[in-house]
């Protein structure tokens, strides 16, 4: 508190923190009245309210697209893999093009957040968009793996900066009440890319090439570029100058093996084990090095005191649990309607859309309620609930359903998963105070991506266990599947067929009690919340 005080927006602290408290009080009492006076308060501006309209207008299109952008380069170059392995040859090495992408976006998140809350978060949207772009050419132009690779890494930086500021943006521009409907509408435009990436990047890649798939990007990022030129500038906190360099330098140790040892993971194959532990050593032992850093340097990348406040804490493992099982369930969902059920690449594909549509659905309705009633962590508490109970029924009860109705079940605990991020975000952003509203933003999305990573290598060595010691031959040929799709079991005689089919479908019931021990994790996370209201 010494330190806001000594704003020019202290004076008026008494009087927030006096309208804080009514809200504060009715949700878990004593616990929200100190949230109220522990963060700082809100910046208020002399200029008269924007309408809810204009309002909107100035606001949304210049997150959306930037977002939009992001997520969806996440899911355009999987379609295109073929293809580029195809042109630049070296196809063993072509999935590092999605894992280094998947990195530099991580470690991203956190540096961003902290030079958007010292120089401004418009002027680093800025900064971002620019590296996107670039980075975008460089890819198109690549000549080989090797430096497709590399400007991947660079997109990624750049990737990671419209992923963090887009949501730290919407903490700058709207009030605390209407952030819950803009985090809503954010839900859906990234289930809207994530859906979009893989559609538009086979449909670009066989009309004009892998090339298009990074060159879509310009005439996208200039039409941005322009959006955030209309938001108002403001100033960042420009005591804070001194850049964490060897906390980012450990960061990036601590995230880049431990990402590694999890993609290791996935791939299912006994071989890779202890490369995989030993980058995950590495891993946590950078990590130790690293909190150790951030509590003796005066200006850290990433602030101790956040994660001393239960509710931040709470939230970034909520995000992390709640990504983990939602990706575990895109990710291997498409594998068990194709290797168990016999379906089609399309059939697949539409029998996904009630996944991707339950979660926007979700997350806008959440939205929605937040900004009306004021409460935040009653709706990913019961919504996690009802996801779990889901799981643990569909664990047991999958084998007699139809494929129909299997996609409709799953639309539903996507419904219940989509009351979490947009929660998680206003609450984080809450309790940070606009100083710190960048870092806060940018560790929820650090530990949603890392909670990602984390789930599908625990389904995928949940699976491989089982099937290991069910059948070996079995578990290879999963490992099969998991590289090259369905298609690796076309050549097993029937018999063979059906009971690799069964063995793996049998394998299935404890990846999805898998899930449902993530969202019961998150259950938990979200019912011991301390700020309840806002």
């Amino acid at each position: 508190m010494n330190e806001s005080l000594n704003r020019p927006e202290a004076a008026d602290l008494p009087a927030k923190v006096a309208t804080a408290a009514p809200d504060a009080t009715q949700g878990t009492g004593q616990g929200q009245v100190v949230g109220a006076i522990a963060h700082e308060p809100e910046e208020t501006s002399s200029a008269a309210p924007l309408s809810p309209g204009a309002q909107f207008l100035l606001v949304f299109p210049p997150i959306m697209l930037p977002m939009f952008m992001a997520v969806a380069d996440q899911t355009i170059v999987a379609t295109a893999l073929p293809a580029i392995a195809s042109g630049l040859g070296e196809i063993e090495r072509a999935s590092w093009v999605v894992v280094s992408y998947l990195i530099a976006n991580t470690i991203a998140a956190p540096v961003y957040g902290r030079l958007g809350d010292t120089f401004g978060r418009r002027a680093m949207m800025f900064v971002a968009l620019a590296i996107f772009m670039i980075g975008s050419v460089l890819c198109a132009l690549a000549p080989n793996i090797t430096l497709l690779t590399l400007f991947r890494v660079l997109q990624g930086f750049g990737g990671g900066g419209l992923m963090t500021l887009s949501q730290a943006l919407i903490g700058e521009a709207v009030p605390p009440r209407e952030r819950g409907r803009y985090q809503g509408y954010l839900a859906g435009i990234a289930v809207t890319s994530n859906s979009f990436g893989p559609v538009a990047g086979g449909y670009l890649t066989q009309a004009f090439g892998w090339q298009s798939i990074f060159l879509v990007n310009i005439p996208l990022g200039l039409l941005a570029t322009l959006f955030v030129s209309r938001i108002p500038a403001r100033q960042g906190d420009r005591r804070r100058t001194t850049f964490d360099a060897p906390g980012l330098v450990l960061f990036i140790f601590f995230v880049g093996p431990v990402i590694l040892a999890l993609e290791q993971v996935q791939r299912v194959d006994p071989s890779s084990i202890p490369m995989a532990l030993g980058l995950l050593a590495f891993g946590l032992i950078s990590l130790v090095a690293l909190i150790w850093q951030e509590r003796l340097t005066t200006s850290p990348l990433i602030p101790p005191k956040l994660f001393r406040q239960p509710s931040i804490w709470r939230s970034d493992a909520l995000a992390a649990f709640h990504g983990a099982a939602l990706v575990s369930l895109i990710t291997f969902l498409p594998i068990y309607l194709r290797a168990v059920r016999g379906l089609s690449p399309s059939e697949t594909g539409f029998m996904l859309l009630p996944l991707t549509a339950g979660i926007g659905i979700g997350s806008m309705t959440t939205g929605q309620l937040v900004t009306r009633t004021g409460y935040t962590a009653p709706f990913p508490t019961y919504g996690l609930i009802g996801a779990t109970v889901s799981l643990v029924l569909l664990a047991f009860f999958i084998p007699y359903l139809s494929a129909g109705q299997i996609a409709w079940a799953f639309g539903g605990v996507a419904l219940f998963m989509g009351t979490v991020m947009g929660v998680v975000q206003v609450t984080v952003q809450t309790e940070s105070g606009p100083r710190l509203l960048g870092t806060g933003a940018a560790m929820v999305q650090f530990s949603r991506s890392v909670g990602a990573a984390f789930g599908t290598a625990t389904v995928s060595a949940v699976l491989f266990s089982i099937l290991t010691a069910t059948d070996r031959d079995t578990a290879t040929l999963f490992g099969m599947i998991i590289e090259r799709g369905p298609d690796a079991l076309a050549a097993l005689d029937p018999v063979r067929h059906a009971v690799v089919q069964r063995q793996i479908a049998d394998a299935f019931h404890a990846a999805f009690l898998t899930v449902a021990c993530f969202t019961a994790v998150g259950t938990w996370m979200a019912w011991t919340m301390p700020l309840r209201r806002i």
